[in-house]
């Protein structure tokens, strides 16, 4: 346990900034998850607005910094590919 009030300051925020983190992660693999469900029921309209709510929260995670933008680049061309060999 840090002694400096500067380092006791730091454990805080990381706490902190670390939930914040695990929740912008998590929000992203449930929408994935849901686009994945979509895709699978065989629901065009549905997987349609899975999508954009995917590629959507892709984006986020990739402004939050949880992703690299290069690795959402890729998550939303792999969500796209899925989507045109559904159709």
């Amino acid at each position: 346990m840090p002694n400096i009030k500067s380092a006791k300051k730091r454990v805080r925020v990381t706490a902190a900034k670390t939930l914040q983190n695990k929740m912008h992660r998590t929000a992203l693999k449930t929408e994935l998850k849901k686009y994945d469900a979509a895709l699978a029921n065989g629901d065009a309209a549905a997987a349609q607005a899975a999508y954009r709510e995917a590629v959507k929260k892709v984006d986020q995670a990739a402004a939050y910094g949880i992703i690299h933008k290069n690795a959402a680049a890729h998550k939303k061309s792999q969500l796209t590919k899925k989507l045109n060999q559904a159709k």
